[in-house]
């Protein structure tokens, strides 16, 4: 165990060591400069950046919303910090979202370098005068398997998973200052509890990171050698070791607690099922790290999982002889078999122990686990220490070369959101996410004729999906086909009877028909499912004012707004219930709040001009008509008002304009 220590510790640094992580991080950027072309996709970046403007900056109401939302089941405050910050430098501009995790995760494959350098050290017991050129070429190239791989691709180019490059930098350095805190007498303290601060870092960044407790318990086993073997598992040593990791598994257990409360899992599969779809999952990551070939952003789960079918019963079979194999050469390849245990405890949460999602597996859940293969196959070169050296540096770097080729195409994908689903189309000509994709995007540019077919043929291969079908009534309700709108989401509710958004968009559809009561059932339906359900809120006042209630109708705007604050409708219809009570002036509080937000709101410059003209302030009224009309060049009507309120002004007295 000393040697072991002693080999991690030496600080004898060559010039190549000074210059290889620069050279490392170089490459990860080339690797991925398509991504700072790339822009914000509508896979789930739609609610996260685009419809969210709570993350915007970094206030106190900006900082208290990161440290308590749980926005899409993920309590990430650090992450949400970190695109705060981006929204302060770059606004909305999405290259600057892409530079920054792209420049983490080129930190990231550093850490990978200098971690390998440590564990490949410790492991052989070497000195570094002991071939060091070899060494860090090995480290290096491990780092980069790791980094220019194109399954990173999901994890930098998705805005949505920066909390995967963020939580992975803490990870990767908690492990880098643990190791610290075992070769330094002098600094071991400081270096522990910052590992640990670093660890805390990495579960608010991401709870993934929460396997990590283990992890640092195999590193002690080999290539510390502190624990097991000649040391033992109860001596006096031994104990030391589980004293130091005890701290991390209770910060672990925290995470998962957290992580399991916020998430609010889907109707979860039989164990059987379980079971075939994680080893399904393992063998695939580990298939897919060899031939990153036909990846995509959507690995669709079968609608019915036989955990008896041809590819589950392979996946067993390719488990159990893995497994024989490590344990065969546990001792004679000590560092292979801990580094691909270590793959297996990383990857164990996202292996769907709690499915979440309708993903059988995915590209971004091999971030963390990654680096221990890569230092697999650092270990791996390392050791090839008499073959000649210019054949195995070609053969490395032909390797490497054709993975950041992979990566960079990969990372094109990405661009847009029609390039992203045309692309798993493409993969998967079934896949029923890529269809709703692809009718999102028709639907948002008023194509409702593509929307109705893509959300048509998503339904046609997922029977059982209740947002398609309540996606499906969406697009025919906006084609003014309400009644045939109904039907689908009464077939959703069907299938999920506690959907909210299909009880709110119902409500919507029975109030257009007239039918208020059964609409304001649906709203309650709605927000007693989800109570913090600002929209219904919203709804179930515009059914009521469109019944005369209007009193009643406030007092639902009203509580709309003390979900969302930030809710531009409600304000709107808040003001338009008071333009009808003839209370403008009040009215004209709701319409300004309602234009801060959004400031470009014909419609609401309109209603504010009304408002103002009904106080008798003719010149102001007609400043609002004339900026709807900027906005709406062509509204006759507009301009009739417009007309009408300069009239008015020139003929109004001075005291009263």
């Amino acid at each position: 165990m000393r040697r072991a220590i002693a080999a991690m510790t030496d600080t004898r640094v060559t010039k190549i060591e000074r210059l290889m992580p620069l050279g490392v991080a170089i490459v990860v950027v080339i690797a991925f400069l398509p991504a700072l072309r790339d822009g914000i996709v509508s896979l789930d970046d739609q609610r996260n950046f685009i419809d969210n403007e709570a993350f915007r900056g970094l206030g106190p109401a900006q900082l208290r919303w990161m440290w308590t939302t749980t926005l899409m089941g993920h309590y990430i405050p650090l992450s949400w910090m970190s695109l705060g910050f981006d929204y302060v430098v770059w606004g909305m501009n999405p290259a600057g979202y892409h530079l920054t995790s792209v420049g983490l995760h080129a930190v990231n494959a550093v850490l990978v370098y200098i971690v390998a350098r440590r564990l490949l050290r410790a492991g052989n017991e070497i000195d570094l005068s002991d071939e060091p050129r070899r060494l860090v070429l090995a480290a290096a190239a491990g780092a980069l398997f790791f980094a220019v791989h194109p399954l990173r691709v999901e994890s930098v180019a998705w805005v949505t998973e920066r909390r995967d490059v963020l939580s992975c930098l803490f990870f990767l350095a908690t492990i880098l200052a643990y190791l610290r805190s075992i070769e330094s007498q002098r600094m071991r303290t400081r270096w522990y509890w910052l590992a640990v601060a670093l660890f805390v870092c990495s579960v608010l960044s991401k709870a993934t990171s929460m396997s990590l407790p283990a992890v640092l318990l195999l590193i002690n086993v080999y290539p510390l050698r502190r624990l097991g073997g000649r040391v033992g598992w109860w001596s006096s040593p031994a104990r030391r070791v589980y004293a130091e990791i005890i701290l991390f598994g209770v910060i672990a257990v925290g995470a998962a607690v957290v992580s399991l409360v916020v998430l609010h899992p889907p109707a979860q599969l039989p164990i059987a099922a379980k079971i075939g779809v994680s080893a399904y999952s393992l063998v695939f990551y580990l298939w897919k790290t060899v031939a990153p070939f036909r990846l995509s952003p959507m690995y669709e789960l079968p609608q019915k999982v036989d955990p008896f079918a041809a590819r589950f019963l392979v996946s067993y079979a390719v488990v159990a002889v893995a497994g024989v194999f490590l344990w065969t050469v546990r001792r004679t390849r000590p560092g292979l078999t801990a580094s691909f245990v270590a793959f297996v405890i990383i990857t164990l949460p996202m292996l769907g122990i709690v499915q979440n999602g309708p993903q059988i597996a995915a590209d971004r859940y091999t971030y963390y686990a990654a680096p221990a293969l890569a230092i697999a196959a650092a270990g791996w070169l390392f050791s090839v220490r008499r073959a000649p050296n210019a054949p195995i540096i070609a053969s490395v770097a032909a390797v490497l070369v054709g993975l950041c080729a992979l990566t960079w195409n990969q990372t094109e994908i990405w661009h847009d959101s029609a390039t992203l689903w045309t692309y798993v189309l493409g993969v998967d000509e079934n896949s029923s996410f890529a269809h709703v994709g692809l009718a999102m995007l028709a639907y948002d540019h008023g194509d409702m004729e593509g929307a109705i077919r893509h959300y048509t043929r998503a339904v046609q291969i997922r029977p059982q999906y209740d947002e398609g079908f309540n996606n499906l009534g969406n697009a025919l309700d906006r084609e003014g086909k309400i009644d045939d709108a109904i039907v689908q989401y009464r077939h959703a509710l069907v299938l999920n009877p506690t959907f909210p958004e299909a009880h709110n968009d119902l409500g919507s559809a029975l109030a257009q028909k007239g039918d208020i009561s059964g609409a304001i059932e649906q709203y309650r339906q709605a927000l007693a499912t989800r109570p913090d359900y600002a929209e219904a809120h919203n709804n179930w006042g515009a059914a009521l004012a469109r019944a005369g209630d209007l009193t009643s109708a406030i007092e639902h705007y009203r509580r709309a707004l003390a979900i969302d604050s930030t809710y531009a409708d409600a304000y709107t219809n808040w003001g338009n219930a008071l333009v009808r009570l003839n209370k403008p002036a009040e009215a004209e509080a709701e319409y300004e709040a309602a234009l801060r937000l959004r400031p470009g709101n014909a419609d609401v410059h309109r209603n504010l001009g009304v408002a103002l003209a009904q106080q008798g302030r003719m010149a102001d009224a007609a400043e609002h008509f004339r900026r709807a009309l900027a906005l709406r060049p062509d509204d006759e009507e507009l301009k009739a008002y417009l007309a009408r309120a300069e009239q008015a002004a020139r003929t109004q007295p001075p005291s009263s304009r």
